[in-house]
């Protein structure tokens, strides 16, 4: 795995974004109508989220260009400045580890550097990765302030009873209720992006159990009962 996910982000706090601010950042990034909890008169304001106030931390880059780290092959070289803020990366390591948890068979997610993916890619060029920023930055900030509403902590000081029942509102947009509809979207987002990291790294492929990509000394041709089974003999 890449160098950069042994960089351990500083200790998780609040982003200094209201909680309407992040409700805003994530309606906005859904283009969907602002919540009903928001007055009319500020409802103007929603495409303009809130700007975290902290500097976005620039990770050392490492491992192989082309894998996960790095997809685009067609510019291998290609790279771009991370944008997530050292807060907000170690957020969302912990709600990674919420979706995919360690177990007696594999990693978390964060052990294998699933947020170092996320950040990659709503850091990327292109629309539809900087709308994934906007939703992820304001979900994040939702989260923690969440967090805080409910247990007076932010998202990474709660126990993963805490954590668990607020993903447990957002988990499915579909049954969600209003007031988690925005936040609901955005951990759709995260659970897949979670996913797509996790399950494309050695430790992911060996959990589901995936032989592929493995050299092999020899190779076998099919069996001549399979070959004349589908008349190929």
């Amino acid at each position: 795995m890449s160098d950069e996910q042994h960089e351990a982000a500083p200790e998780a706090a609040p982003e200094g974004v209201k909680r309407r601010d992040a409700l805003k950042a994530m309606a906005a990034a859904a283009s969907l109508p602002i919540l009903g909890s928001i007055a009319a008169p500020e409802a103007d304001a929603q495409a303009k989220p809130a700007a975290p106030t902290a500097p976005p931390v620039q990770l050392r880059r490492g491992g192989p260009r082309g894998d996960a780290w790095d997809p685009d092959l067609i510019n291998p070289k290609k790279d771009w400045p991370r944008k997530l803020t050292a807060a907000e990366m170690t957020t969302l390591a912990a709600l990674a580890d919420v979706i995919i948890p360690a177990d007696g068979k594999s990693p978390s997610a964060s052990a294998v550097g699933a947020h170092l993916y996320i950040n990659e890619h709503v850091s990327a060029p292109g629309e539809g990765n900087a709308r994934d920023l906007v939703r992820v930055r304001g979900g994040v900030s939702w989260l923690n302030l969440e967090s805080q509403r409910r247990f007076s902590k932010g998202f990474v000081g709660l126990t993963m009873a805490q954590k668990t029942a607020i993903c447990d509102d957002i988990c499915y947009v579909p049954k969600a209720k209003i007031e988690f509809k925005a936040g609901a979207r955005f951990f759709s987002l995260v659970r897949n992006l979670t996913a797509t990291a996790f399950y494309t790294t050695d430790q992911g492929m060996k959990d589901v159990g995936y032989v592929g990509n493995m050299a092999l000394p020899k190779w076998d041709p099919p069996p001549p009962a399979v070959l004349k089974a589908l008349g190929l003999d």
